[in-house]
């Protein structure tokens, strides 16, 4: 029953009618066999030396059924086909999007300590398996396994001892595949491991392909992707080499069955016991019974490795979202009270006591390290406080709608991410429902407006996955234009000139001007010059607030703040 839950992505009731129409596709393909057998039956009547004549109207009447059921055969398999095939695709479609929508609740505590490459492989290649084993491999088993059911029940009253013989190595053939049921589970997990492996070590071998030829990292050297595929190798061969025998045995003994029912079936007809007719009915059932069970338990191993494919879906379903359901307040000052926190076991934030007070501009620097990245992320509830409580306009963070809390907060990251579709896309990502005047004008705001037009389809230009065909600079105009375009009163800045040119700095520090103009702003930097008017700057070393202050006050107090100024006018002048 767990193996259907999984397979079905906790959904068993969409079941019902893609296993209802293979069973009826079954039974429907038993009658013209069933009527193949009343047919000699008549032939046989009429030569067998009684004297009685050829019934051409009980033939007649045979193979006008026969016609008819050529349509119903047509139409059972037609409603069989769409029940599995459309049934399973709308489960998987659903299921991608329900997976997506969960994955986006969760918090990026949970998020980055999974493998990317194994949730992209969940969401694709775990759904797919599903996918093949709702609209293939499960309604054929459930459908193979109801069908002896009601071949035994129904030969019973032609035959009892016919009828057991056919059927009493079944219950063997299934006992043996219950007994290797956990092997087929530690072999299929580690399957799907090796697999994940292989995936996650492509993708690593497509990214950093460039730092491998500047380091000649190249052919027999790169020993990773090569042991992932071997590793994927030795796991497939080693699920076929050791499953094959419990499958090849269990069909054995099923068929086995049919051997008994002819052995039992000769007795009785030697014996005076048996009708030929009824014997043929026997064979003709036998096969029609037994031939979908063989195939069903041929694709069992793959129905097991899809159920744990299913499983692990539903098991990251069952992630807990972030809670909160307060609407967030317009504004406020953000408050950190005895605020701690760690990434696993390395506390990386220390019985932090800060008031962010709205409208105001605090920037904040410190070593690699110190805890700025993580203070802003907190503001954002990307994560929550381990100690502690993080509150906006007096309301604890914790017990906001995260939908509701990011609707007011614009960010503009180091690293941009650029969609891969057009300009005018990838700005509207800040206000789904904005104007083509309305993205004209963010984008003057942030200064990309230029170079925008000078493309050659200008706002409709497609970009490269990742914005691979901009410039560092245009990539961070571009997510300026979204931030001011979407208008959030809060404004957060992660080192967005870091790795700007001189040109691009000054372009892009307009386009933050216009951006963060009347708005609270939580800015990190490591260019010192760039936030001298900053209403606060906070300094962090090791996870712990050492200064805070204006810029003029933190040089006079000749502390860490002061030392990095230093540095950084000593290095201003260097050359190469």
């Amino acid at each position: 029953m767990n193996a259907i839950q999984n397979i079905t992505i906790g959904q068993p009731d969409r079941l019902k009618k893609p296993v209802g129409y293979t069973i009826l596709s079954n039974l429907v393909n038993i009658i013209p066999f069933c009527l193949s057998i009343e047919a000699i039956d008549v032939i046989f009547r009429a030569f067998d030396g009684n004297g009685t004549p050829l019934d051409t109207t009980r033939l007649w009447t045979i193979s006008g059924i026969l016609v008819i059921y050529v349509a119903v055969m047509v139409a059972a398999e037609r409603a069989s086909y769409r029940a599995n095939f459309r049934e399973a695709y709308a489960m998987s479609a659903d299921g991608r999007i329900a997976l997506a929508e969960h994955l986006r609740k969760l918090s990026l505590g949970f998020l980055s300590r999974r493998d990317p490459g194994d949730l992209s492989s969940m969401i694709i290649t775990d759904f797919t398996m599903a996918e093949t084993g709702i609209s293939h491999h499960l309604p054929q088993l459930m459908g193979a396994l109801v069908m002896p059911v009601l071949a035994f029940l129904s030969l019973l009253w032609i035959n009892w001892r016919m009828s057991v013989a056919m059927f009493i190595a079944l219950p063997v053939a299934i006992l043996i595949l219950w007994l290797s049921t956990k092997l087929q589970q530690r072999l299929s997990s580690k399957q799907i491991e090796a697999k994940i492996n292989a995936g996650n070590r492509m993708e690593e071998y497509l990214q950093g392909i460039r730092v491998m030829k500047a380091y000649n990292l190249l052919g027999d050297r790169f020993v990773r992707l090569r042991k992932a595929f071997s590793d994927l190798r030795k796991a497939c061969i080693r699920q076929e080499a050791l499953l094959g025998p419990f499958i090849m045995l269990s069909i054995t003994i099923v068929r086995a069955g049919l051997t008994l029912m002819i052995l039992c079936g000769t007795y009785l007809l030697i014996g005076g016991e048996l009708l030929l007719t009824t014997f043929v009915l026997f064979l003709v059932v036998g096969s029609r019974v037994f031939d979908p069970l063989t195939s069903a338990l041929t694709n069992f191993a793959e129905f097991r490795y899809f159920s744990i494919a299913g499983g692990r879906i539903l098991n990251l379903m069952k992630e807990p979202e972030m809670k909160g359901d307060r609407p967030a307040p317009n504004g406020g000052d953000i408050e950190f009270h005895n605020v701690s926190f760690a990434y696993q076991d390395k506390k990386v934030l220390h019985h932090i006591n800060l008031t962010l007070k709205q409208g105001s501009l605090t920037a904040l620097v410190g070593p690699s390290g110190s805890g700025k990245s993580t203070l802003m992320k907190l503001c954002a509830r990307f994560y929550d406080p381990g100690e502690g409580t993080v509150s906006m306009g007096g309301q604890d963070l914790s017990t906001l709608e995260p939908e509701s809390l990011m609707k007011n907060i614009s960010m503009v990251f180091q690293d941009v991410y650029l969609f891969q579709d057009t300009i005018r896309n990838n700005i509207r990502f800040g206000k789904n429902d904005a104007t083509d005047e309305e993205i004209i004008e963010a984008a003057k705001k942030a200064q990309c407006h230029e170079f925008i037009t000078k493309l050659s389809k200008g706002y409709d230009t497609m970009i490269g996955e990742g914005g691979c065909t901009l410039s560092g600079g245009e990539k961070q105009r571009l997510s300026i234009a979204r931030a001011i375009l979407k208008d959030a009163p809060i404004v957060l800045l992660d080192e967005v000139t870091a790795s700007l040119d001189p040109e691009n700095e000054v372009e892009v520090q307009r386009a933050i001007n216009t951006l963060i103009a009347g708005r609270t702003v939580i800015v990190i930097a490591h260019r010192l010059k760039t936030i001298r008017n900053a209403d606060t700057i906070v300094v962090l070393d090791e996870g712990r607030i050492v200064e805070k202050g204006r810029h003029e006050d933190l040089l006079n107090n000749h502390g860490l703040y002061a030392h990095l100024w230093d540095i950084q006018t000593q290095i201003a002048g260097w050359k190469l």
